[in-house]
């Protein structure tokens, strides 16, 4: 699941948390699997049970086969993994077909799409994957020529001795090749990346023609037979539970089959907010022959529920946030030096109040599942799932049935963005079809998906700044105002310790105050980092105007000399720290890109404004070139943007589409913001919540910065910055600071 940037992944490697196996597949042919085990406990049992993960088919006829074992949410991970694979089996990436695995965690360890996780946990074991095929593939030619393995070499998709000038297709040797016992993989040599030839080249995701052909590959799309069709009604205010409805009205409806009230198996205790929901809601599920007649059904329910007073509204918090700042301190999170001292000391001082709204992830697929539960016990699911063992284990709590009756088929995902890692959905599939008796596929409407969400949440922060006679910043503090309960932060709701400048400067303050809140939170794309980046960006820029530096030169400043920050361990184990010397680098090179230096020269009501942000372990600095007209009327003319995700791109248009996509994504969370009143969403669909359209994406200039370091994800990194930077830039365009999102319109004559 998405973490923040204190929790990081330790170095995969197999030759101590994997094996390779061999054996011949069914008529005839190689598989290879690496099982690669989410704890040592999993590899363990799989090494003594011998659970096979099999990745890669080679047929006799040379084609060949490569799973793809991730979730596949528009992030292109089902083309990247197997990229790894195929480059190191020095495969015909003509003659490779990819195929989407089962979740199926004792095979294939960690199942997941978010976090930016994919590279930096697979990009070693997927490598060793396909390495581990071409050597069997090597030792049965030559077995069958008489030569030895090291006389040999691969060409794509065939095994050559050059000194004989001897061939064989892969195809030719798969069977034999089957027969072998498997490499250890500590004597596995990997291509040096000089050789590579998939890996570091442009290639489409292997789905892009069936998408731009309509062919039916997402979710929404799965038909089973016998299957029917279901809506779930639940209450608009969160945690309400259900009084009554009349089930009757909505079985009379044309082409209804059923309608049933299901109660909440753990209503709202413990789980809104702090922990993933997997389970159910009160709700009415009406089950009919086709989606239109089920939905149509839903006007006629009238039903009644017990809201238990709720009435929180945006106006509520935002009241309860600034008694909070008035009323003084809240918990200290970090405290560092001598804070009040270096504020008493100060040649200047600066303090800010910023905001943010909730925010509804509202994928263009909206939550679907499709379930069939048979005679026999077991459960067949179908679903756009990013997080699928959750909802197995909801499903398997909702039913009463053991998680080894539950296959669940991942379905290529509509969107995702941190929606999907929720499960929710799964489950009340699961319980309508277990009760209608026959599948049944569940489609939420459009209002259901952004009142039933699980919201990226608002937070509000007053911030102080002390500067030093010579403009450098000796003192920095923060009081975060968020949701949660207990003293632990809502999903997402949190500020971690160590979040910049921490480390940086020398006296630094964060405290916290937690709101009650009634809704469920959780992560959006970048959890955490979307919205801190905003705010403590956009701040940072604000002092350096008032130190008189140039803004650049003022971030340059603060970071230093270069230096590594190491981090608290996440609970995927230590991480390399923060190297202030590589966000150094990208905000140079970004400023130079963009013409940083000239900005001087720009008309009249156009401005430059940067922004860094570590995020996911992807470094990025960002430029944004802003025009605001007379009346306030703002256009983003240009994006530049500059990342250090490590040594490799591994598929560069795959790469260039998530920094698009990051850039639009910050673009809209610019302008969206959700209308919570008296205890639920107003908005109920896109025009209200309006995204931002394919015209209001301006040019960006994207530059990866290649470093020896490992290659780091890409899905989240590149998004942080582009509020920030936009922010700072209708500053320099127009003297008027943005503290406070959405913006109005298009104008930012209140800003």
């Amino acid at each position: 699941m998405p973490l923040d940037n204190a929790e990081q992944l330790p170095a995969a490697g197999l030759s101590r948390r994997g094996f390779l196996r061999a054996g011949a597949a069914a008529g005839g042919g190689l598989l290879v699997g690496l099982n690669f085990a989410a704890t040592a406990a999993a590899q363990s049992a799989a090494a003594t049970e011998g659970v096979l993960n099999i990745y890669v088919t080679v047929g006799t006829d040379g084609a060949i086969t490569i799973v793809n074992k991730n979730p596949e949410i528009g992030q292109g991970i089902k083309t990247m993994l197997p990229m790894l694979i195929a480059e190191e089996l020095d495969a015909d990436w003509d003659r490779v077909t990819v195929v989407q695995a089962d979740a199926d965690g004792a095979k294939y360890g960690a199942q997941f799409a978010g976090g930016s996780f994919a590279t930096p946990m697979n990009w070693m074991p997927m490598r060793q994957t396909g390495a581990a095929a071409r050597a069997m593939l090597i030792a049965a030619a030559a077995q069958q020529w008489g030569v030895g393995a090291a006389e040999c070499s691969t060409a794509p998709g065939k095994v050559v001795h050059a000194a004989t000038g001897q061939e064989l297709d892969y195809g030719a040797l798969a069977v034999a090749a089957a027969a072998l016992t498997a490499p250890d993989p500590a004597t596995l040599t990997l291509k040096d990346p000089a050789d590579f030839r998939i890996i570091g080249t442009s290639i489409p995701q292997v789905d892009t023609m069936r998408i731009l052909t309509g062919q039916p590959i997402f979710g929404i799309d799965v038909e089973v037979p016998g299957m029917k069709y279901a809506v779930y009604e639940k209450c608009p205010v969160f945690g309400g539970t259900l009084v009554s409805a009349d089930l009757d009205a909505a079985k009379a409806m044309p082409g209804v089959i059923d309608a049933f009230i299901v109660r909440g198996n753990n209503s709202t205790e413990g789980t809104l907010g702090g922990n993933v929901l997997e389970g159910l809601m009160d709700g009415v599920a009406i089950v009919a022959e086709n989606w239109w007649y089920a939905n149509r059904a839903r006007s006629v329910l009238n039903a009644e529920w017990d809201t238990r007073g709720e009435s929180a509204s945006d106006a509520e918090h935002a009241a309860k946030a600034a008694e909070a700042f008035a009323s003084g301190p809240g918990d200290v999170l970090r405290d560092d030096g001598d804070v009040d001292g270096a504020f008493e000391g100060a040649a200047k001082t600066i303090e800010a109040e910023y905001s943010y709204p909730f925010l509804s992830h509202a994928p263009l697929e909206p939550q679907n599942t499709t379930v069939a539960v048979h005679e026999d016990g077991s459960v067949e699911v179908w679903s756009p799932t990013q997080n699928p063992e959750p909802g197995r284990a909801g499903v398997a709590l909702a039913l009463g049935v053991d998680p080894s009756q539950i296959t669940i088929h991942m379905i290529r995902n509509g969107g995702g963005f941190g929606r999907r890692l929720n499960n929710n959905f799964m489950t009340e599939a699961a319980v309508i079809a277990q009760r209608a008796g026959v599948p049944v596929k569940l489609v939420w409407n459009r209002q259901d998906d952004l009142r039933h969400d699980v919201y990226r949440p608002a937070g509000f922060h007053k911030f102080g700044a002390a500067l030093d006679d010579q403009g450098n910043l000796v003192g920095f503090k923060d009081h975060f105002v968020s949701f949660g309960q207990d003293g632990r932060p809502h999903s997402s709701a949190d500020l971690a310790p160590t979040t910049f400048p921490v480390e940086y400067v020398e006296n630094v303050r964060y405290e916290q105050t937690l709101l009650p809140l009634n809704m469920p939170t959780g992560p959006m794309r970048a959890p955490g980092s979307n919205a801190l980046a905003f705010v403590f960006q956009s701040f940072l820029d604000e002092v350096a105007a008032e130190s008189g530096k140039d803004p650049l030169q003022f971030h340059l400043d603060v970071l230093g000399e270069p230096r590594e920050v190491v981090m608290t361990p996440g609970f995927m184990g230590p991480q390399p720290g923060f190297n202030n010397a590589r966000m150094a680098d990208v905000l140079r090179i970004v400023a130079e890109r963009a013409g940083w230096a000239d900005r001087a020269s720009l008309p009249q009501g156009t401005g430059l404004g940067i922004a860094s942000y570590y995020c996911h372990l992807g470094y990025f600095a960002h430029v944004a070139k802003v025009t605001v007209d007379a009346n306030g009327g703002w256009a983003v003319d240009k994006i530049w943007m500059v990342g250090d995700v490590g040594s490799q791109i591994i598929n560069p248009t795959g790469a260039v589409n998530q920094c698009e996509g990051g850039c639009l994504d910050g673009l809209g969370q610019m302008t969206l913001g959700l209308t919570f009143e008296n205890g639920q969403v107003v908005d109920s669909n896109f025009n209200t919540y309006a995204l931002p359209r394919i015209n209001k994406m301006p040019p960006v200039d994207i530059h990866f910065h290649i470093t020896d370091n490992p290659p780091t994800g890409l899905g989240e990194p590149a998004l942080p910055p582009v509020l920030p930077a936009v922010a700072n830039a209708i500053f320099a365009a127009s003297g008027r600071r943005v503290r406070s999102l959405p913006m109005s319109g298009a104008s930012v004559a209140s800003a």
